[in-house]
């Protein structure tokens, strides 16, 4: 396998450096699609492996026309390619290769290259008919290592055309999935949404305005968790043999800031997550508040609506305070005493800490009641506290 690889990054090599002399086909045959067919058992100079200028009776097809490589296993034709030249673009000529394809049983591939690019086609959607679209594609001008473990599926002595429309099928789903996964990582649909929030154990009633809620949240999430993976790596770990003593597992810190993989000024404390825990847990299910942090503030939010804040806090200040959308009236102020806690400028509240929040409860119902008041945002009423 690995004097596979070597090779086929040798001749990735030669198709950067040559391909762009290659001025026709037959230079391209000579100098880039016949060394490949070499690589993968099929030498050009065996004609029981390679035939050129296949000429077989093809039904439909021009008594002129004839495909220009048959690639043989035990006789039988296995594989058919169209040679294109190097500059030449590959997508008018499909139509002319699958005619050759469908009127060849035995053939379970056909594949159309200028040398530098190698398209593909097996007969997935109905038996015996070329597929539109390629299963593979492999650009060897961007050559990668899985693409060399797909072509060493290709081989002379390991050419099974059962395996490879598996590989045909494993190739559509893997594209098709990660199509998918993509769409769904760059703008989550409500499903998605809700999966995320389902695994994570959130109790909550998933309605539909809540999964709105917290989309933007779980956009969040995602960007962060790519990020954390790009970091830390993707690829599985090899196993450690058993002289080998497995590495130290860095401790995660719980409380560790998180960053916005958005704006790296926006660090989310852990003081900032559990004052909104602290403001979730005192309105109870059905509250529909969530947090979002700026550079200048963390405010907690009525529906993720930014213009409904009901706390805004200040965390990194010498003095870490608090301010709420309500006006700190005498009842309010009097509250406040009671609860131990301090007012400072600005009708701010002194909050040491976050769990000091649950002593002003009812300041907290005050905030929601007001947020879900569609009176208090009509135009020229205006919040409160700004």
């Amino acid at each position: 396998m690995q004097n596979f690889i070597d090779r086929m990054r040798r001749h990735a090599e030669h198709v950067a450096n040559v391909g762009s002399h290659c001025t026709t086909e037959e230079t391209t045959k000579q100098a880039l699609i016949l060394p490949l067919l070499d690589i993968l058992g099929f030498s050009p100079f065996d004609p029981t492996r390679v035939k050129a200028e296949y000429g077989a009776d093809f039904p439909g097809v021009k008594a002129n026309e004839r495909v220009d490589y048959a690639l043989f296993c035990h006789d039988v034709p296995v594989m058919f390619i169209e040679a294109k030249a190097w500059a030449e673009k590959l997508s008018n000529h499909a139509p002319q290769l699958s005619r050759y394809f469908n009127a060849t049983p035995e053939v379970a591939i056909a594949a159309i290259t200028n040398g530098q690019e190698w398209r593909f086609f097996t007969d997935l959607h109905n038996k015996n008919v070329m597929d539109t679209a390629p299963f593979l594609t492999v650009d060897f001008t961007a050559l990668d290592e899985s693409q060399i473990n797909r072509l060493y599926r290709f081989r002379h002595d390991e050419f099974q055309p059962d395996a490879l429309r598996m590989l045909a099928e494993e190739s559509i789903y893997l594209n098709a999935f990660t199509e998918v996964i993509g769409n769904s990582l760059r703008e989550p649909d409500t499903e998605f949404v809700r999966y995320v929030a389902t695994r994570a154990n959130v109790q909550r009633q998933f309605n539909a305005r809540f999964l709105e809620s917290i989309t933007p949240i779980v956009q969040q999430a995602v960007s962060r968790a790519v990020s954390n993976m790009v970091v830390t790596g993707l690829s599985a770990k090899p196993v450690p043999s058993p002289a080998e003593a497995p590495p130290p597992v860095a401790a995660i810190d719980p409380k560790a800031g998180w960053i916005d993989p958005d704006n790296a000024r926006i660090v989310t404390t852990y003081a900032e997550r559990r004052l909104l825990e602290i403001t979730q847990g005192i309105l109870g299910e059905g509250a529909e508040v969530v947090g979002k942090d700026t550079e200048s503030y963390y405010a907690v939010l009525f529906q993720g609506k930014v213009n409904r804040w009901l706390i805004r806090f200040y965390g990194d200040k010498k003095i870490p305070v608090i301010q709420v959308c309500v006006p700190l009236d005498d009842a309010r102020k009097r509250e406040v005493t009671r609860a131990g806690l301090e007012i400072s400028s600005g009708d701010t509240i002194v909050l040491h800490h976050p769990e000091d929040l649950m002593r002003i409860s009812g300041i907290v119902f005050d905030t929601l009641a007001y947020c879900q008041n569609d009176e208090n945002f009509k135009r020229g009423a205006g919040q409160s506290a700004q």
